[in-house]
This record gives C-alpha cells, structure tokens and sequence, in this order.
C-alpha cells in the first residue's frame, strides 16, 4: 500500500499530453466473427496496456502523486455477448507483461492507483440481474487491480429505492460475498443525490470500509455535518484501518 500523504491525483483522462486510450461498441464487435473480435479487443487492450504505463510515467514526471484508472481499459471485457476473459486474446502474454511493468512503476515511484466503476454498478439493487452485471464488473476492476497494485476500487452507495435503510442492508450483504480481490480494495464514497456521509459513517465503520469524502456532494447534499467533521471522521477510519492492515 502506498505512504501516507497528502498528493495530488489525476483522473483518467489527459488534454495535452500524447497519452490515449481507444474503445470500441459492442454494436461494433457484434458485426464481427469471434475470431475478428477478439483481434480487435487485443489489440486495443495492448494500446490501452501501453498507454497506461505512458500515463504513469507522465503523472510522475509532473509530481502527480495518483491516478485513476479508466474503468473502461479493456473496453466491453463483461459485455454478456461479446465479452471476454484476459487469457482468450491473441496478445494476452505481451499485455500482461506491460500490466506488470506498470505495477513496478506505480510501486517504484509511490504513486497510488485507483479504479472508479460507472454509473451502472449498483449493489444495492432490488433487481438481482443488475446485482449480477454490478459484480461481474467489479470483478474484472478486481483483476486490473491486482494486476497493476491499485488498492482502492471505490464505488457509490446506489439508489435509495423507497427505503434508505433496506438498501443499505442489501448493500451490506452483497459487499460481504464479493470475492477478495475486490472486497480488500472497497471504499464507498457520498454522492450528491442519496446518501450523504452522515448516512455512510456508521455503515463503513461497521464493515471496515473506507468512506471517501466527495466534499462538492456534501455541498450539494448537505446533512448537518460540517466539512470540517466529516473529514475527520472519515479520516479516522482510515487511520484506524491503517493500523489494523498496515496500509
């Protein structure tokens, strides 16, 4: 796990520098024989592999301390008809190698590495398909993670569904049977919308999650806790984790 200290951090995405990351539909990938498909996908894995060791070596070079992985850098790899698994590609050898040359550099140069799942992700469903696809997704960011050393995959509580407390419970017993790789590595984070941190301090103590502190969703969600308060308590959850795990 990474030093403790402050450190700027980047998200995903750059405007200047020469670093890409391409994608592809499924609608797109559909139009292909299998064959032709996972050729494509492997071969913008590699580039976005590539491309991640470039990104890491940019944000060092401008101090950036951490980074925020893409959730979509093996674009559509759980798409339920045109998905895939690392070791079906025809470069999987070569993009493994460069995942692991990226971890190196991450760890070498402190530089903390995230993943943020989209929208889509929502654990706290009462729909069990959508709990489905949730997991499956957080289990290929699992992989990523432990691939390239990232150790937070941070995630939002989800909808409120009519019954703030039933989702959380629902919340609460998926969270218990995710898979190791993903369940080490979960922070739950304030949205703007549904649960402020006032609803998620006590839930993420209860489980030894990490809260992280959105303070612009404070803002826009407030619940009578200061940023001043928040940010304390939260910290002190980390800390006591810290302690507890050496991270």
């Amino acid at each position: 796990m990474s030093k403790s200290r402050m450190r700027f951090g980047l998200c995903c995405l750059f405007k200047k520098e020469p670093v890409s990351f391409r994608t592809t539909t499924a609608k797109g990938l559909l139009s292909l024989h299998r064959d032709r498909q996972l050729q494509k996908v492997s071969e913008i894995c590699f580039h976005n592999a590539n491309n991640l060791y470039l990104a890491l070596e940019t944000v060092h070079r401008l101090n950036i301390g951490a980074f925020r992985i893409m959730s979509p850098l093996f674009p559509r790899m759980t798409h339920p008809d045109v998905g895939y698994r690392l070791e079906d590609l025809p470069d999987a050898t070569d993009i493994k190698h460069q995942l692991e040359n990226t971890r190196i550099f991450a760890r070498h140069h402190d530089i903390r590495l995230s993943f943020h799942p989209d929208q889509f992700v929502v654990l706290s469903s009462a729909n069990p398909q959508v709990v489905k696809n949730s997991i499956r997704e957080l289990e290929y960011q699992g992989m990523l993670a432990e691939a390239v050393g990232a150790d937070v995959i941070n995630i939002h509580a989800g909808g409120v569904y009519g019954d703030k407390f039933l989702a959380l419970q629902r919340l609460k017993a998926v969270i218990a049977d995710l898979m190791v790789d993903v369940r080490t590595r979960l922070t739950i984070e304030n949205d703007d919308v549904s649960y402020t941190p006032r609803d998620l301090l006590s839930f993420c103590e209860d489980l030894s999650i990490p809260l992280v502190y959105d303070v612009h969703h404070h803002r826009c969600n407030p619940d009578g806790l200061s940023v001043e308060e928040v940010t304390t308590l939260a910290a002190n959850i980390w800390q006591t984790l810290a302690k507890l795990h050496g991270f």
